[in-house]
């Protein structure tokens, strides 16, 4: 969630494309890696390789940020794996603006992988991720082990492999990312999973109804996730944009981000055939009471109010198109 302890700012997130500055955009990214470090080194949840890609700060993050991206992160992970159960691991997912993201080793611990994973990013940001990949044996074996091939493809913007690809582009340039993505072996006939995590905010609300409908369009079996703002136009969202602004870093997209109404009528009119939202609040009342009980030990919170605002302000949205047979429709938070 936010990095400021107690004046109200933006999840620091995964890097993505901006239509005023890219350079702050790309700062979001090392902010994300660094609280996500910071949660797991003090056991909020288990992830043995986001340590090869961020060194933990000695700045102590604050608790209501903690339990932020522990909420997010649970989210977003259990739509995932309700995804890989339809399909029984018979897909593809596209983890677009995925910065320093660890799913990929993860899921393969869990044998859990898809047929192939790809991750989309500014190419700035995936030659820093590929020259850990490449220098860090715990990263690159796991990679070489599920590629049959005698060598696989990498060089300063991109990996490709059998089962995972990492990919520079911009997700406003539909051309280019399609393109790239077909070079690394994309199958439209797979079921796809796309995921977007604090990215679509930083694009203009015309550049991300495109990405949504070309992943509407691309692909006759998909589900889109989406985890953002909203809520943004009252005191406590204006003072989040304010925050944000300061750092050269602006919410291109936040007009999108009035309502869970207005987040599920972007999706279902970008053709997008079912449309879900909750707030992040609502979701962490919805975890399973022995976790939440787990990670309030952690550390003392004093004010569960703060908290409330904060993630009152961030939802997690997803959307099916087709897999009527897999039952993609029935899956929920």
């Amino acid at each position: 969630m936010a990095t400021s302890l107690r004046s109200p700012s933006l999840t620091q997130c995964s890097s993505s494309p901006s239509s005023t500055d890219d350079e702050g955009v790309r700062g979001t990214c090392e902010d994300a890696s660094l609280c996500k470090r910071f949660a797991v080194s003090i056991g909020y949840w288990h992830d043995p390789y986001i340590q090869h890609f961020v060194r933990l700060s000695a700045e102590r993050k604050a608790p209501e940020i903690n339990r932020g991206y522990f909420a997010r992160v649970h989210g977003v992970n259990q739509l995932i794996k309700a995804f890989l159960q339809k399909t029984k691991c018979h897909c593809q997912i596209l983890n677009l603006g995925a910065g320093m993201d660890t799913t990929f080793w993860k899921l393969k611990d869990e044998d859990l992988l898809p047929s192939k994973y790809f991750e989309v990013d500014f190419p700035m940001i995936v030659t820093r991720k590929l020259h850990s990949i490449k220098s860090k044996p715990l990263l690159f074996k796991p990679i070489v082990e599920l590629h049959s091939k005698d060598t696989l493809q990498i060089d300063g913007h991109m990996l490709d492999s059998k089962r995972f690809a990492i990919i520079g582009a911009d997700l406003r340039d539909l051309h280019e990312l399609e393109e790239k993505l077909k070079k690394c072996n994309m199958n439209t006939q797979l079921p796809t999973l796309l995921i977007t995590e604090c990215v679509l905010v930083y694009m203009t609300p015309e550049q991300s109804a495109n990405l949504l409908k070309w992943a509407a369009s691309s692909f006759d079996t998909a589900m889109f996730i989406n985890y953002e703002q909203v809520n943004m136009d009252d005191r406590f969202g204006q003072i989040m944009i304010e925050n944000l602004r300061r750092r050269q870093c602006d919410l291109a997209g936040v007009e999108t981000c009035k309502s869970l109404e207005s987040q599920k009528e972007r999706l279902l009119s970008s053709g997008w055939e079912t449309a879900s939202a909750v707030n992040m609040m609502e979701l962490y009342s919805r975890i399973p009471q022995a976790e939440v009980s787990r990670i309030e030990s952690l550390e003392f919170l004093d004010e569960m109010e703060l908290l409330e605002q904060l993630m009152q302000h961030y939802c997690l949205c997803w959307a099916t198109k087709g897999g009527s047979r897999l039952g993609l429709k029935e899956i929920t938070y």
